[in-house]
């Protein structure tokens, strides 16, 4: 045991800078990284031996006279990024609202950007599409009436399509460019707006929500920007009250919430906020989508005062709707078949105690797995 002791310790020595020198240093670097360097010589980082090109990159932001930190890349996840290969760009324009972008990559196929955020990709938006939608949706009998906020290009609609049940399906979109956007480049979610249940609704969603008759919606879905510029309104109490108002008695609330790893504080906040806003239920989940930053995307759930709502349970099973199959293709990624499959005390990420409870589908075919924080 002590000979292997620092066996798969090299990469670390040598990061570390305690390799001898650069003489015979071809024999110190794992196979690992030789077998990496070996595909892109021509593309290889020089300043470290073992800093795979792609891996790692230097530090992009500066500094300006005044001191204020200055950013190549949004100031939501500072000092990181993800790269894409591009192999076409497919689009590129400007709405009265923000730019917007779609390539074709290498690996997740056709992407759509705003404000040089990534939106979605063809290969894993089905994740982020059927989480948002049906984890409310599945948790009340027969919802009829949804409102969408935001979601212009048709995915969430896509998946409302699915439940039988809802007889009206409101949408607010404020930027029409986003909707003849991906009407053009990504049918397979635009298809949402061909349900004939579909109501568009281009303009502000703050102004819209405020001529909402109280109690209008079973549930309301909000699939918005990140809380960047105008959008920050969108996770203040102002706006949740909004949307509070306009849910029945038990109507339920999936707004999309951010990456736990980057944005702990702001979920926190947005949990006090709706625990005070909404009498029901007030939840977090995730679901792994590769290309938003870290990896991760959160749900807020939360129901109003009435009927209760168990989200962990849902009485509504997707799998089981006559019609789920609507929309023309099979469910991806949700099922309903998640159990509770541990729960300890943790130390949250902020230092606050939070409860985890762990849910993945039994079914080894499907890859759905959600983790709540219960604050």
């Amino acid at each position: 045991m002590e000979g292997d002791a620092g066996k798969g310790l090299e990469c670390q020595k040598i990061m570390d800078g305690k390799a001898s020198n650069r003489k015979g240093l071809e024999d110190a670097i794992p196979s690992c990284c030789l077998k990496a360097k070996a595909s892109a010589p021509e593309n290889d980082v020089k300043c470290h031996s073992t800093v795979v090109s792609g891996w790692f990159s230097e530090h992009q932001s500066c500094s300006d006279k005044a001191g204020k930190l200055m950013y190549f890349n949004n100031p939501m996840w500072p000092g990181e990024a993800h790269s894409l290969k591009v192999e076409d760009i497919l689009f590129q324009g400007k709405s009265d609202f923000q730019e917007i972008l779609v390539f074709k990559s290498s690996a997740y196929g056709k992407v759509l950007v705003l404000d040089g955020i990534v939106q979605l990709s063809e290969k894993d938006e089905c994740a982020y599409q059927e989480m948002i939608a049906h984890l409310p949706l599945c948790s009340i009998e027969s919802p009829k009436s949804v409102l969408v906020v935001g979601g212009g290009d048709g995915g969430v609609l896509r998946e409302i399509s699915r439940h039988s049940s809802v007889e009206l399906i409101d949408i607010c979109e404020i930027d029409k460019m986003v909707i003849d956007v991906c009407k053009k480049f990504f049918p397979e979610l635009y298809v949402g707006f061909e349900d004939p249940r579909v109501r568009l609704h281009v303009g502000d969603a703050v102004e819209f929500l405020r001529n909402v008759p109280e109690g209008k919606y079973d549930a309301i879905i909000v699939d918005s920007s990140d809380p960047v510029g105008p959008a920050q309104e969108l996770v203040e109490r102002p706006f949740f009250e909004t949307l509070a108002r306009a849910l029945r008695p038990g109507g339920v609330l999936c707004n999309m919430a951010e990456s736990m790893w980057l944005h702990t504080h702001l979920i926190q906040d947005m949990l006090s906020i709706c625990r005070e806003t909404f009498k029901g239920s007030v939840h977090y989940a995730w679901a792994s989508v590769p290309t938003y930053p870290s990896g991760v995307i959160g749900f807020l759930l939360c129901s109003t005062e009435g009927p209760p709502v168990d989200f962990r349970h849902p009485i509504n099973p997707i799998e089981k709707l006559e019609g789920n199959l609507k929309c023309g293709r099979e469910l991806r990624f949700y099922n309903s078949e998640c159990l509770i499959v541990r729960k300890q005390e943790l130390k949250g990420l902020c230092g606050t105690p939070f409860s985890e409870r762990v849910f993945y589908s039994p079914n080894a075919k499907e890859r759905n797995r959600k983790i709540w924080f219960d604050y």
